[in-house]
């Protein structure tokens, strides 16, 4: 079975149509989402649509939990953009039960799920909807063992800090780039891997990402879309803040 691993949608719809142009060439199985569907980007109705939809799982980010009670710890942009897409999801001239499923759906996200000997959460395993992981984190042995400590089983899944890659307990971080192609995975061993980022790469490539798992292996993938059509829809909006959009332009 081939199974896509997405996370951070970040409402980006022209990235969200090149996703799924790419799913069907890839003949994914089964979708499974890893939070923040929402928050910066212009479509939050059209990116939650697509994940009730077509995502047999998706977990609470700390978008959505901000978006339905407080955003804690955002900058003034993130604040600003989330301000803007809880009025979209309020959307007066949408039918009053079309805005209802969307924060049904939205109250009813687990902020972690098991599955065998696998979890899947937004941020980290012993902060599934806060903790950044990052490359950089695998040279502080103390935060390794903690978040390590905290996966139940053997294999975590994670997004939220949009760079994708490989941990391992070690302290081993493997960049999609030095993989060059599926990675197996080891079954000794604890692995953590961080999918990316759909709606919006900060590893310094615009392309989305996102990862395939064939229950042995782990493939990244990169897929060019319209980042140029994606700002000018953010700018269109009138409301949400510049930098969000001319970040889309160089994946930071």
């Amino acid at each position: 079975m081939s199974v896509a691993l997405v996370s951070d949608l970040h409402a980006n719809l022209e990235a969200l149509h090149a996703l799924e142009k790419d799913l069907r060439a890839q003949r994914v199985d089964e979708i499974l989402c890893l939070g923040d569907v929402i928050g910066y980007g212009a479509n939050p109705r059209e990116c939650l649509q697509w994940a009730m939809e077509r995502c047999r799982l998706t977990v609470l980010g700390n978008h959505e939990q901000a978006a339905m009670y407080y955003p804690e710890g955002f900058n003034p942009k993130a604040r600003a953009a989330l301000e803007w897409t809880r009025a979209q999801l309020n959307d007066g001239e949408a039918p009053r039960e079309e805005n209802w499923k969307l924060w049904g759906f939205l109250g009813n996200l687990p902020t972690r799920v098991e599955e065998g000997d696998t979890l899947y959460c937004h941020g980290s395993p012993r902060d599934p909807l806060r903790e950044y992981v990052l490359p950089r984190d695998a040279r502080i042995p103390e935060k390794v063992e903690a978040i390590f400590a905290a996966i139940p089983g053997t294999l975590a899944f994670i997004g939220h800090s949009h760079v994708p890659g490989v941990f391992l307990e070690d302290g081993t971080f493997l960049s999609p780039r030095s993989l060059e192609g599926p990675y197996r995975l080891p079954r000794d061993r604890k692995v953590l891997v961080n999918v990316g980022s759909v709606g919006q790469p900060r590893d310094g490539d615009p392309r989305l990402g996102y990862a395939l798992f064939d229950g042995e292996s782990v493939l990244f993938r990169r897929v060019p879309y319209d980042c140029e059509a994606a700002a000018a829809r953010i700018r269109s909006t009138g409301a949400l803040p510049d930098f969000l959009a001319s970040r889309l332009l160089v994946g930071k």
